[in-house]
């Protein structure tokens, strides 16, 4: 029963086409044109689109010669991952400022704990007004906000009334508000997993709820209990303020298609060392090297070594690497190389449950 679960007041705050917003910021001129972020190039791939760039189907992870297509007045402006940082804290400050219990998804999205929050007030709906407010005065940005009794429907409510609003789903409107939702919309629910409960009958939250968990479990293996436990408001997962990294990666397209492995060597070393400046600036090492191939026809590849040690050293990721790129033949000429290392030396901390909530649920979210 979902009324015996422990329910806490969550909410998750989704910046509105940050990277994006961010350039209409910098550069007014921007200001309600067709933007896209990255992707100008022949071979280049978008990262962000404005919702006026939205409007004619650009989206981010689309080619630039699809999206000039689609849009053929789209402006196209550079990435500036410092910029987008520097924000991101600016924002993280603001959410700091209501609780400690925060979990950062990305630079642009995070859940908040605010059951118990350093304001003292019992309403999660007025704390996301005022901290999309705050964001808006202070950082001159909006964000949008779901809050609800857990993170699964908090995430799901801050799509709702994108861009610049919020969606509160209150206790008793989670069960309501799950069975009649589409299951597209369910968080973890992906395009080929929704044309997979399509064929079998699955189109809505009631219809998921009218399968029994050995059905579900049977046709999506593992994620078939994970989906049998979400349509009844059931998701304990808590806010993490100290999310371990369990990768980190750094991944090149190339302008032209490589099919010498001679030229791949090159590449791989420029990639050895970004994954080496990164694990250097956040003080981790790792296990597995994992190599990823991205081929002309689009077909991916990985492949990877675990070593018996943590290593964080450019010159045996580079070897590592190497092996693996001579493992087997390519089938094809080469688009993208990456590399990641998992298996991270970090230690899994422990997150403090909320204490003595019962008083704050009393008063309505």
């Amino acid at each position: 029963m979902l009324t015996d679960l422990p329910i806490r007041k969550i909410i998750h705050v989704d910046m509105d086409a940050f990277y994006a917003s961010v350039a209409q910021l910098d550069n007014p001129e921007l200001i309600g044109k067709a933007i896209a972020v990255g992707g100008s190039g022949r071979r280049g791939v978008i990262s962000a689109a404005s919702y006026e760039a939205r409007k004619f189907g650009v989206k981010s992870a689309m080619s630039g010669n699809l999206a000039i297509k689609l849009c053929p007045e789209l402006i196209f402006v550079k990435t500036d991952f410092e910029r987008y940082t520097s924000i991101s804290k600016k924002i993280r400050k603001i959410f700091l400022d209501y609780t400690d219990l925060v979990e950062p998804l990305s630079l642009d999205e995070a859940y908040l704990d605010v059951t118990q929050n350093k304001k003292g007030n019992p309403s999660a709906s007025m704390i996301a007004e005022e901290i999309r407010a705050r964001i808006f005065n202070e950082v001159g940005l909006t964000a949008s906000a779901g809050i609800s009794i857990n993170k699964f429907i908090a995430k799901i409510a801050s799509d709702y009334n994108k861009p610049n609003g919020q969606k509160t789903v209150n206790p008793e409107e989670v069960i309501p508000f799950l069975e009649t939702l589409d299951i597209r919309k369910f968080y973890g629910v992906g395009k080929v997993t929704a044309e997979k409960m399509y064929q079998k009958g699955i189109f809505t939250g009631m219809d998921l709820k009218q399968k029994s968990i050995e059905f579900l479990e049977e046709h999506f293996g593992k994620s078939g209990s994970y989906y049998y436990n979400v349509v009844r408001g059931i998701h304990t997962s808590e806010v993490k303020p100290n999310r371990i990294r369990k990768s980190l990666a750094a991944e090149r397209t190339f302008s032209e298609n490589l099919s010498s492995e001679v030229f791949m060597m090159e590449r791989l070393e420029q990639i050895s060392e970004e994954v080496t400046k990164r694990l250097l600036k956040s003080k981790v090492a790792g296990k597995t090297v994992t190599l990823k191939i991205k081929y002309s026809d689009f077909s991916l590849q990985t492949r990877s070594k675990t070593l018996p040690y943590f290593i964080s050293d450019k010159n045996i990721i580079l070897e590592t690497a190497k092996d693996l790129l001579y493992q087997e033949k390519m089938s094809n000429s080469v688009r993208l190389l990456g590399i990641s290392l998992s298996n991270l030396n970090t230690e899994t901390k422990k997150v403090p449950e909320p204490k003595s909530v019962s008083a704050q649920l009393k008063f309505g979210f």
